[in-house]
């Protein structure tokens, strides 16, 4: 694999022990690279307009600036980058405020180091990762406030049927080839489907669109099951 093929990850934490072991994970892979490291959001989002990073590995709760204010740190210095938010903790109003400031996943440390390898190729890909624990608390959220009248929020009334379809798929975190094997739809198709929601909402990513769909209610909504 030749270097413009690495992906370049920035690693966060105010623990040296989690940064060795992130470090030692990641270097193991042969597609990714550790280019630098930080002890807080605001080195990390310098760290990652420096060094060009495509991944920033985020702690949240750090001295200093903490992960959610570094995440949008990050996305103002390095629009480019995907940060990924790695925790000991799934607290609700931790996974919340982290998507809505831009992150692309939310994973814990005890994360195993396959797994958390291949969060870091999918987020880099425009997917979005999420630890079992995380999804679930994500779903009872949603549960519990889902609007008991039938009907769309006006903000989506502006898109077709078939962009509805696709919208609810991606707030349930299926991928375009996943989506296409649902609606029976090219995984091109999708993916023209999936631009054009984005740029009717005025949403940077996939991640906001979650965001989104939680916030108006429709979350894994009538074209499937969460």
């Amino acid at each position: 694999m030749t270097a413009p093929d690495l992906i370049r990850v920035v690693i966060c934490d105010d623990q040296h022990l989690i940064l060795g072991g992130l470090r030692a994970v990641v270097d193991a892979e042969p597609d990714l690279r550790v280019v630098a490291e930080a002890s807080d959001g605001a080195a990390a989002a310098r760290a990652a307009a420096s060094s060009r990073a495509d991944v920033v590995l985020m702690d949240i709760n750090m001295p200093g600036v903490d992960g959610i204010q570094g995440v949008g740190l990050v996305t103002a210095a390095r629009p480019e980058a995907r940060v990924l938010m790695l925790t000991m903790f799934d607290l609700d109003e931790y996974v919340f405020e982290a998507l809505r400031a831009g992150a692309s996943g939310f994973l814990l440390k005890t994360t195993p180091p396959a797994e958390l390898a291949a969060a870091i190729r999918a987020c880099h890909a425009g997917e979005m990762m999420f630890a079992a624990t995380v999804t679930r608390r994500l779903v009872e959220a949603y549960v519990r406030h889902a609007p008991t009248a039938n009907g769309l929020p006006p903000r989506l009334a502006m898109l077709t049927d078939r962009e509805l379809e696709v919208f609810l798929a991606i707030s349930r975190g299926l991928s375009n080839a996943e989506i296409g094997a649902e609606l029976f739809m090219g995984e091109a198709t999708v993916k023209s489907h999936v631009t054009r929601i984005l740029t009717k909402l005025g949403l940077r990513d996939r991640v906001q669109a979650v965001v989104l769909a939680y916030e108006c209610g429709v979350a894994g909504g009538p074209s499937g099951s969460a």
